[in-house]
């Protein structure tokens, strides 16, 4: 079947509230792991997932770090307006430097409350340092499906990052029905974060804990680190019919030569993936070097994948190793003299698609409907039904503060 007639009724399943983890564990390691191989399920927790790995195997992580995206403005009357930060409106090269501006910084995002939004400037009072700062938000304009904002400040000298960290709350998503609290700040954040800009956390990387690292390293199990900056499109439902209908969120990534290298020493062992963006961003690599190997002298923004574009000729019909297209694109970017790729993938992952790399992904249950449930379907077929009943009725705890898997693809993967 072509993947854009894929039905989305086809991956719906009952989800009670109660299943929801509305709060993580108190020790992130002591979540409950489903381990899915061969056909096989067991269970274990996160601690042990070492003893699930085979020995030499590479485990890719996402290192990026949330931003306190969800800022809120109190108008004189008391009503609330809601403003979540989901990207900058400007073309970028760098969200350090985005987040590095003074003055003022212009986003999309969405907005909780747009029809109460009559005034000029929606004003906050922030304090850093013991000073007081005037946040000022104005609207420049309606997108089709989000809203740019001018956000500036006085006085300006502080960066945009001081200035959200002060102003923002953490971006729980929206199935999390509470307000963020303080401990939110530590939880809904890998211990391994380091590069800012995602406005929801790589959930998947929130179980892992330096023990956890120990006993990897103990089993010569290598990690390798890459930037995705997760946006609010994550969570975007799937809504038409048909995939065909359904417009995929672009995401930056952001992916040292070093990493590369590290990725090309590693193809003949099992990587595994940690999340799904960390599957987006390895497979779009390989995407990406498939390019350069076709074109050597390719633009750098044609780079970028689109949608739909690894299903169809010429890029689905080519006999390209994985450590050729690799190294091709590891060459392309040594000619071009820069050390790392920084550009938005809108590769869609779904029923249908040959994984080139990624031989397993460790992630956390997802949502019904949703495009992270299909790029699991896509890695094991019908099974997920199987896995997903089998956690729904073994107690296991759903989405973002849950529990997780660690799942072996069952295709036969070119990697």
């Amino acid at each position: 079947m072509d993947p854009k007639n894929l039905s989305i009724r086809d991956f719906d399943y009952i989800l009670p509230e109660d299943k929801i983890a509305i709060y993580p564990l108190q020790k992130r390691d002591q979540s409950k792991l489903l381990v899915y191989k061969n056909g096989d399920i067991s269970e274990d927790i996160y601690k042990n997932i070492s003893a699930h790995l085979p020995k030499k195997s590479f485990l890719v992580f996402n290192d990026t770090k949330v931003i306190k995206a969800r800022i809120l403005f109190q108008k004189k009357t008391g009503a609330v307006i809601e403003i979540f930060c989901l990207e900058p409106h400007e073309k970028i090269n760098d969200y350090a430097v985005v987040l590095q501006q003074r003055n003022s910084s212009r986003w999309q995002c969405m907005i909780g409350g747009a029809g109460k939004w009559k005034e000029k400037f929606l004003e906050k009072r922030i304090l850093i340092n013991g000073e007081e700062i005037f946040l000022k938000a104005a609207l420049v304009e309606k997108l089709t499906d989000a809203y740019v904002v001018e956000l500036s400040w006085t006085p300006g000298d502080y960066s945009f990052a001081e200035i959200i960290e002060h102003a923002g709350e953490t971006p729980l998503p929206p199935y999390i029905k509470r307000k963020a609290e303080e401990s939110d700040v530590e939880k809904y954040q890998t211990i391994y974060s380091h590069y800012e800009g995602s406005v929801a956390a790589p959930t998947a990387g929130l179980h892992f804990t330096e023990e956890i690292f120990s006993s990897l390293k103990e089993k010569n199990i290598e990690k390798g680190f890459v930037t995705l900056h997760v946006g609010a499109g994550t969570f975007k439902p799937v809504k038409a019919a048909s995939m065909e209908g359904h417009e995929m969120h672009a995401e930056w990534i952001d992916v040292s030569t070093k990493f590369i290298e590290q990725l090309i020493e590693n193809v003949s062992h099992d990587v595994f993936c940690v999340g799904t963006t960390s599957v987006r961003t390895i497979e779009s690599l390989y995407w990406m070097g498939l390019k350069t190997f076709m074109n050597e002298e390719i633009k750098f923004d044609d780079l970028k994948i689109n949608q739909w574009e690894v299903y169809e000729e010429p890029l689905s019909d080519n006999n390209c190793s994985v450590t050729q297209s690799l190294e091709s694109l590891l060459k392309y970017l040594q000619n071009k003299k820069t050390g790392r790729l920084f550009i938005p993938t809108q590769i869609i992952i779904i029923p249908g698609y040959s994984f080139k790399i990624a031989s397993g992904i460790v992630t956390n249950f997802h949502q019904p409907k949703s495009t992270l449930l299909l790029l699991v379907s896509a890695m094991i077929g019908e099974k997920w039904k199987e896995i997903y009943e089998y956690a729904l009725n073994h107690e296991f705890r759903f989405l973002s503060y849950g529990d997780g898997c660690l799942i072996y693809s069952d295709q036969d993967f070119a990697g």
